[in-house]
C-alpha cells in the first residue's frame, strides 16, 4: 500500500507542477481597463506572458552532451521549460569497449522510475548520436521519458543516471 501511495504522490506532484509552469506561460489576467486594473486574477499588470520566440534546439546535457554519470533528471529541471517543436539533440560518441549509448522512450512513469524497457521504443541506436547528434522533436503533449538503454541489466539507466523526462508545453503568442 506504501508503494501505491507514494506513486499517486508523485504524479499529483508533477501534475501541480506542470499546471504551475503553464499557468506562469500565460497571462491569465482579465481587463477592461489595464490603467485603472479592475477586472479578475491577482496578476494585475505586471504579470507578463511568456514571449519566446520559434523553437529552439536543445543539446542534452549541454556540453557534456550524453554520456554516463550526468545526471539528466537534474540538466531536464534546470533546463525547463521545453516547449512544443522544441527539438531534443542527442549527441553521443561512437561505440566503444567501455561505453555505447543509445535512447529510449520509455511509455509511462512506472516504467521510467524503474527502468523498465520492457514496452519502449529505441529512438537511437548506438550509432545515431555521432556527429550532429540524433535530433527528437517533441510534438505532443504528454510526458516524454527518455533514457539510454545500454549497459548490463540497463545500468546507464538504473546507475548513471541517463534518464530524465520533459512535458512540453504551449507558446502563447
Amino acid at each position: 500500500m506504501c508503494c501505491s501511495s507514494a506513486k499517486l504522490l508523485i504524479l499529483v506532484v508533477m501534475a501541480a507542477s506542470m499546471l504551475g509552469v503553464s499557468m506562469a506561460n500565460r497571462d491569465w489576467t482579465y481587463r477592461h481597463n489595464k490603467t485603472a486594473g479592475w477586472g479578475w486574477g491577482p496578476w494585475g499588470s505586471h504579470h507578463q506572458p511568456n514571449r519566446t520566440g520559434n523553437s529552439k534546439k536543445i543539446i542534452v546535457g549541454g556540453s557534456d552532451n550524453w554520456h554516463f554519470g550526468v545526471n539528466y533528471t537534474d540538466w531536464a529541471s534546470k533546463n525547463a521549460p521545453f516547449y512544443f517543436n522544441d527539438t531534443l539533440v542527442f549527441k553521443y560518441d561512437s561505440p566503444n569497449v567501455t561505453f555505447s549509448h543509445s535512447v529510449y522512450l520509455l511509455p509511462n512513469l512506472w516504467s521510467f522510475i524503474n527502468c523498465d524497457f520492457s514496452q519502449a521504443k529505441m529512438v537511437a541506436n548506438i550509432t545515431e548520436g555521432r556527429g550532429n547528434g540524433f535530433e527528437f522533436v517533441l510534438k505532443q503533449w504528454r510526458p516524454h521519458y527518455f533514457a539510454c538503454g545500454e549497459g548490463p541489466n540497463r545500468f546507464h539507466c538504473k546507475n548513471g543516471n541517463m534518464k530524465f523526462f520533459v512535458m512540453p508545453l504551449l507558446r502563447w503568442p
